[in-house]
């Protein structure tokens, strides 16, 4: 096991790995930047440095500030958490070459699933179904539209780097395409630092349905079960759920157990997610590989009681699995809302602040990963998300039941937040029902939902305070999902 553990991210997720590195016995400095200062998980670290301005480029986003930060501090490992440089290939390489580990998929492993349109191609060689799409990537305008006529409209554009919605545009004629290609692009090379694009066909009706799976340096892998991540709003999870109501438990097991497959034979090492959309009749379709933890990893902990990220840690360590996938037993039901800092009523604008008053929901069953505390300015920075609210039931009427509670006692003042939307969900048939798909937010419209939280009450007033100012445009983000 480590010595130390460098936690190269910030928010919640650098507090969910500072509380699994203290479960393993592992000493941890939290490495923030100087907008993070007061931050929760830089008060509750072992030991803390700062490594540079608020510029997510000059900090998080900077493999030499973060390499020099383990160096200083005695850590003999990186966890990279999500977004940032998790998936970055060249950072993990560069860990490597100063004799750290990165905690996550090995360098030569995140190349070869470092292009999406690559990574289609080969784990379609070992047996997943895949959506049509471009031959490749798209060389130009020109071949863009030849590809997109020959696969049919609509077509999604996607950035073979990232993720997070970034990048990603639905595009239903020749003239919204080429619209599109150059806003694409550009979201690309300043999320990603690739702005190279490729086609899938669109589905106008799909769920969009993820499988976990853990797989040591040994070849040895299971499955974690799936999650149905399909209520989204510009292509970005809002809220997650397992089982998925989408398939029945036949259907799950044949699309967790080929998948699982299918990454082992492609030689697939640490957690990784793979994200499939599933059509109307039960078909589903490979689309891309998480080389990386979760947001919505802690629906998963609640059905099977593993802690994921002791495990990450754990198999970077080069410790074996421990455990066979008929150990893997999960339970019930649990679904996870993101809780994020933006105004739905206008188009879902980020916002920034001061956290005036904050209480997190309790109960049996409840669980609030979050950062927040009274008196917490959110920065106008990184990304949005301020915490994860995930509840358990026996069943999904239990779990949503106990989620209405949940949401109703969630306090948070000073910052609007999507509390509200998240309420209303909870009023509307198909959700309830489990027969929504992935434009359920879009085509109903965020004004529908805020009129229908506003007819069944504000409780706790979880919504939000007062207004606050909107994050700055062209601000670094952290790109999650």
């Amino acid at each position: 096991m480590f010595q130390k553990v460098l936690i190269a991210n910030r928010g919640e997720i650098a507090l969910r790995i500072l509380r699994a590195c203290r479960l393993l016995g592992v000493p941890a400095v939290v490495a923030y930047s100087e907008a993070d200062r007061d931050s929760l998980p830089v008060q509750l670290a072992d030991e803390a440095i700062c490594i540079g301005p608020a510029d997510a480029r000059r900090s998080y986003l900077s493999a030499p500030a973060l390499i020099s930060a383990a160096i200083v501090t005695g850590s003999d490992a990186i966890h990279p958490g999500y977004g940032f440089l998790s998936e970055d290939e060249g950072f993990a390489d560069a860990v490597r070459a100063h004799g750290l580990t990165f905690i996550g998929p090995p360098a030569p492993v995140l190349e070869r699933f470092a292009s999406k349109e690559g990574t289609r191609r080969l784990l379609g060689s070992h047996g997943l179904p895949t959506i049509p799409g471009s031959n490749g990537m798209l060389r130009d305008d020109a071949h863009a539209l030849e590809e997109a006529e020959r696969i049919g409209y609509p077509v999604l554009v996607k950035p073979s780097a990232g993720g997070g919605g970034k990048g990603m545009r639905m595009v239903r004629s020749p003239r919204e395409l080429e619209s599109a290609l150059k806003v694409c692009r550009s979201e690309a090379r300043s999320a990603f630092g690739d702005d190279s694009l490729y086609l899938e066909k669109w589905l106008d009706t799909n769920r969009h349905v993820e499988v976990q799976v853990a797989v040591d340096r040994y070849g040895h892998g299971v499955h974690l079960g799936e999650r149905d991540c399909s209520v989204q709003r510009r292509h970005q999870k809002i809220i997650e759920e397992a089982p998925t109501p989408a398939l029945s438990p036949a259907a799950r097991a044949d699309l967790c157990e080929r998948a699982l497959r299918a990454v082992i034979a492609a030689g697939y090492e640490n957690l990784g997610t793979l994200e499939f959309l599933v059509d109307a009749d039960g078909n589903f379709y490979f689309i891309e590989i998480n080389c990386r933890i979760q947001v919505e990893h802690p629906v998963t902990e609640m059905l099977t009681g593993i802690d994921m990220i002791a495990l990450q840690i754990r198999i970077a360590a080069g410790e074996p699995l421990g455990f066979s996938q008929a150990d893997v037993v999960a339970r019930g039901h649990a679904i996870e809302f993101r809780i994020n800092a933006e105004d739905a009523a206008h188009d879902f604008r980020p916002q920034a602040g001061v956290v005036e008053r904050f209480l997190a929901p309790g109960g049996p069953c409840v669980r609030m990963d979050t950062h927040l505390y009274p008196g917490y300015e959110i920065p106008p920075y990184y990304d949005s998300l301020l915490g994860k609210l995930i509840v358990w039931g026996p069943d999904r009427t239990t779990a949503i039941a106990r989620a209405r509670v949940a949401l109703d006692e969630l306090l948070i003042e000073g910052v609007v937040t999507n509390v509200p939307i998240h309420r209303a969900l909870l009023l509307n048939e198909q959700f309830l029902a489990g027969r929504f798909t992935t434009n359920l937010i879009d085509r109903l419209g965020s004004a529908a939902f805020l009129v229908a939280a506003a007819s069944g009450g504000e409780g706790g007033g979880g919504g939000g305070g007062a207004a606050a100012s909107p994050v700055a445009p062209g601000s670094a983000v952290e790109v999650t999902g």
